[in-house]
């Protein structure tokens, strides 16, 4: 089911999450390169979830047709917590190409400063192959943006930040890679100041 773009005058839309049983969706937490931030609540095995906006006013999209959006989600065998990030690539070769380079990206790192993928769900039949779930590392609390936005920062909390951004920036470079959209809102931050990319 591909998402509809949110209604200026109620603020919410309708999407779903498709993903096996072992998830339990908990809510939605954040944007990709091609979503809004909305919060959700689950209503039934396929995820319908009525989104609402966080902020009171809409952005633009950049694309309509290829969005990612994150979802909080508690993987039941295991009892972790986990990250869902659902993308739908699939109306243009372009996106279906930056989901692949991002997929092998993300499989390639390991290390505590730059979100990994544990899993990849797959799709329950191949005709109806619309989206893909990565499922990633619990998300981080909040961003950088939002930390900033709303407080000062320390001297030591700048350098503890700093020390961890360069650490990233350091395995990614080392693997000949390149991270195009480094800014604050892609800097994820838990309430311990660990910090990733």
């Amino acid at each position: 089911m591909t998402a509809r773009a949110p209604n200026p005058a109620s603020g919410s839309r309708k999407i779903s999450f498709n993903v096996s049983e072992q998830y339990d969706i908990q809510d939605v937490v954040g944007e990709g390169a091609y979503g809004v931030v909305w919060y959700a609540t689950p209503l039934c095995y396929s995820y319908n979830l009525e989104w609402r906006q966080r902020t009171g006013t809409c952005r633009r999209w950049r694309c309509a047709n290829s969005i990612s959006l994150y979802s909080s989600a508690l993987h039941k065998p295991s009892g972790q917590k986990v990250a869902i990030k659902k993308i739908t690539p699939f109306d243009h070769s372009m996106f279906c190409l930056r989901t692949l380079r991002e997929m092998k990206l993300l499989r390639y790192f390991n290390h505590e400063n730059i979100i990994s993928i544990l899993d990849i769900q797959k799709p329950r039949n191949y005709e109806s192959f619309t989206e893909v779930y990565l499922i990633q590392q619990e998300l981080m609390e909040t961003d950088m943006h939002r930390v900033i936005r709303t407080q000062d920062l320390s001297d030591d909390h700048c350098q503890y930040f700093i020390y961890q951004t360069l650490r990233a920036l350091k395995a990614m470079h080392s693997a000949n890679v390149l991270h195009r959209d480094l800014k604050p809102s892609n800097l994820l931050l838990n309430a311990n100041c660990d910090l990733k990319v």
